[in-house]
């Protein structure tokens, strides 16, 4: 949409968290007739920036007013199966995600990640490569969307010369159309949010590959295709007939060099981007796990598809190898707590996925006790049972799965129940011994027990630390 068209059209925000009052307060300032409507509690800050921008509002519950515009914006929290949104639909409201909407005023070089797994990860490690290459040629690079900063919070400072590395979640790709980054990154699709999706992968899939939809020949999509969802999606003649943006793969299982044009691989040890022909080395796959911080072949992926979004730019490989090995990880995955009497506490509130802690078991190198649980999402453990079998000596259940947790492990390791994190915690301490590890990696979403996986995330450290 143009943004001059914005001008007193009634436009209706649904979800009062960050995201929602973002958006509330950048349609505002443009003219549109603004309500916003939260189903539950508005935080009194939010309330207080409301009333200043005389936005109005309603909180507890969607009243008919909700219904009276000319379109309506939603949060990422706010779920497309919601009524609300099914409602809307059926009157012909059109329905944006404060991704697409903020999009309209973006001037600067959009830089899209998402994925089931590594999608926050890339996103920090991109922003910090173009940060680094932004001070030396006069740009600034901006880390919003997913990762916990709204999009329409700082679009409006972006220039034609920035870069907004944009993490992108299926929620927010839902709802885009005209959402046309010249860089999208997808760095894995694997079963997840099935809940939201009817049970249905594909229809999960397919709003992943919502990214690439606005592009086109000027655009770059970078695909993991060591993922089996990728590799078929990509494989599929149809797919690739009418694929507009170009196609750059990477992959650390095989050499792509001599079937892509571009594309970024493991040659040997290093890793290697190719870009117009020429190939060029970037750093050992040693010194990018090599480091307390950053293990995990995952994080090899990560590190590639960042290196291989800013080559896409024209970033030197002296700023990207700069870049990643001053790169310490981000918190709440797999990161570092303390040592107390020989055994390591590993943070990883972040994996809210059975793929994540996958990674999570697979970089760990020592008899593990597990704590995992929280808001099952239609998790399908058998992927991890082979490394539960090999490394995990004890599972403390928590949150609503508890009893899932018990009826898949059980018969292959110790698992006992918690009913608090506190407790938890205590429990895997008793359990670990000298040289071993304890690791949170629940595997599940957090709301069950906490607000968001950061509560949980901090919630732990803080009783860790207290130890």
């Amino acid at each position: 949409m143009n943004i001059q068209e914005l001008h007193q059209k009634r436009v209706t925000v649904i979800g009062g968290k960050r995201s929602g009052l973002a958006a509330a307060q950048l349609l505002k300032k443009h003219g549109a007739k603004v309500f916003l409507t939260e189903r539950d509690t508005i935080d009194k800050r939010f309330i207080e920036k409301l009333e200043r921008n005389k936005i109005e509002y309603e909180s507890g519950g969607h009243t008919e007013r909700v219904f009276e515009c000319d379109f309506a914006v939603i949060s990422p929290g706010v779920p497309s199966n919601a009524p609300v949104v099914k409602r809307l639909e059926a009157a012909n409201v059109p329905v944006y995600s404060e991704i697409e909407m903020s999009s309209w005023f973006c001037n600067a070089r959009i830089v899209a990640i998402t994925g089931t797994d590594g999608k926050t990860t890339t996103t920090a490690l991109a922003h910090k490569i173009f940060e680094r290459d932004g001070k030396q040629k006069g740009y600034r690079a901006f880390a919003v969307g997913n990762i916990g900063v709204p999009f329409a919070d700082y679009v409006e400072e972006m220039s034609e010369r920035d870069v907004a590395v944009v993490e992108t979640s299926s929620f927010q790709l839902d709802h885009c159309f005209t959402y046309k980054p010249k860089v999208a990154v997808i760095t894995n699709i694997t079963p997840n949010h099935l809940d939201r999706y009817d049970n249905d992968f594909r229809k999960y899939a397919c709003a992943k590959y919502r990214i690439y939809q606005a592009q086109d020949e000027t655009d770059v999509l970078i695909v993991n295709l060591d993922n089996e969802e990728l590799k078929r999606q990509f494989s599929d003649k149809e797919v690739l007939k009418s694929l507009k943006p170009k196609l750059v793969p990477i992959s650390l299982e095989k050499d792509l060099s001599k079937k892509y044009e571009a594309c970024g691989y493991l040659d040997g040890e290093w890793l290697t981007i190719k870009f117009n022909g020429e190939k060029e080395r970037i750093m050992k796959k040693e010194e990018v796990i090599g480091r307390v911080h950053f293990r995990g072949t995952h994080n090899v992926y990560n590190s590639l598809a960042a290196a291989v979004a800013a080559r896409a730019l024209e970033v030197k490989k002296e700023i990207i190898r700069e870049s990643i090995m001053s790169f310490e990880g981000v918190e709440h995955r797999i990161e570092f707590v303390r040592e107390i009497d020989g055994v390591q506490f590993i943070n990883d509130s972040k994996a809210t996925t059975v793929n994540a802690l996958w990674y999570a078991l697979d970089t760990i190198n020592t008899p593990i006790v597990l704590i995992a649980g929280g808001r099952d999402k239609g998790n399908d453990y058998t992927k991890v049972e082979p490394l539960v079998k090999e490394k995990v000596k004890a599972i403390i259940a928590i949150g609503e799965s508890r009893e899932k947790l018990v009826e898949t492990f059980g018969k292959m390791t110790k698992v006992i129940k918690a009913e608090t994190m506190e407790e938890a915690v205590r429990m895997a301490r008793r359990e670990a011994k000298q040289g071993e590890t304890v690791l949170l990696s629940p595997a599940c979403a957090s709301f069950d027990m906490f607000a968001n996986f950061e509560e949980r995330g901090e919630t732990f450290k803080r009783i860790v630390a207290n130890l």
